[in-house]
């Protein structure tokens, strides 16, 4: 297993909100990492469809994976979301992240967020600050 399955795999194990929301980790695929969740009633708000927070709380979470998947250890230090489509309880909502610029202390992602069908439902923006600590795997 190479250094950034085994960093995302020590995140998850230690991320209980992630887990708690039902995310999933998916394999990368070409430099594009993607991870998915299920929406259920609980995650709705007054109008019966999800809440804005879900699908910004599954692309922080793919932020996060992803940011430090590079070895160090890095924060959000800023983001923002779109939101392009109402999401309905059972449907799958999938984050697919790309990295737009990478530098020693600074990173530039944008996540897309699809639904089941593959259609764009959120758009999401996260830069993060890459700290000089590395990620210890030892344990």
């Amino acid at each position: 297993m190479d250094v950034a399955k085994k960093i995302i795999k020590k995140m998850y194990n230690h991320d209980a909100f992630s887990k708690w929301l039902g995310i999933k980790v998916l394999a990368e695929d070409g430099g594009v990492y993607k991870v998915q969740m299920k929406i259920d009633k609980k995650m709705t708000n007054g109008f019966g469809i999800a809440h804005g927070g879900i699908a910004y709380s599954l692309a922080d979470s793919a932020l996060a994976f992803v940011a430090n998947a590079n070895g160090y250890e890095a924060v959000t230090i800023d983001s923002s979301i779109s939101y392009f489509k109402k999401v309905k309880i059972n449907e799958v909502i999938t984050a697919n992240v790309k990295e737009i610029s990478l530098t020693k202390k600074n990173g530039l992602y944008q996540i897309s967020i699809t639904n089941q069908d593959n259609i764009e439902v959120a758009q999401f923006k996260g830069t993060v600050y890459i700290t000089s600590k590395k990620w210890n795997l030892s344990n």
